[in-house]
């Protein structure tokens, strides 16, 4: 697949992924994105499997906003690619909630792109 197109439909995954974690069906789209193994690996430090993600983000609050920048791809294989990015997330209030650098990898699984892997390390504040 051509690089461009990759990371178009890769990054459309993405946002699909974000706007389900801004109207609270994250828990529906990412039990469908993930592989039946992959994993979280939250800024808490947290590792959730599919089904512990399924259960928090069906319990999850909604973010506001996003924003995805400075997005980089990373081949992995064949059949594989990582995206890394900066996201912001919004939450009630009007500062950042959360910003982290993402990586999402993903593996083609016969017919479509899945969710393997999906890491997020916090961006300390400028004035912290």
């Amino acid at each position: 697949m051509d690089r461009g197109v990759l990371v178009d439909t890769l990054m459309k995954l993405e946002r699909q992924g974000w706007d389900s974690l801004c109207d609270s069906t994250g828990d529906t789209f990412y039990g469908q994105l993930m592989t039946d193994d992959a994993v979280m690996v939250l800024a808490n430090g947290a590792v959730m499997d599919r089904a512990a993600v399924v259960a928090a983000l069906g319990q999850a609050p909604p973010w506001r906003a996003y924003e995805i920048s400075e997005v980089r791809l990373v081949g992995t294989g064949k059949d594989g690619a990582a995206l890394v990015y900066v996201g912001t997330a919004y939450g009630d209030g009007p500062e950042p909630a959360f910003v982290g650098m993402m990586t999402s990898v993903y593996l083609w699984a016969t017919d479509a792109w899945r969710l393997a892997l999906y890491q997020q390390t916090p961006i300390p504040a400028a004035d912290a």
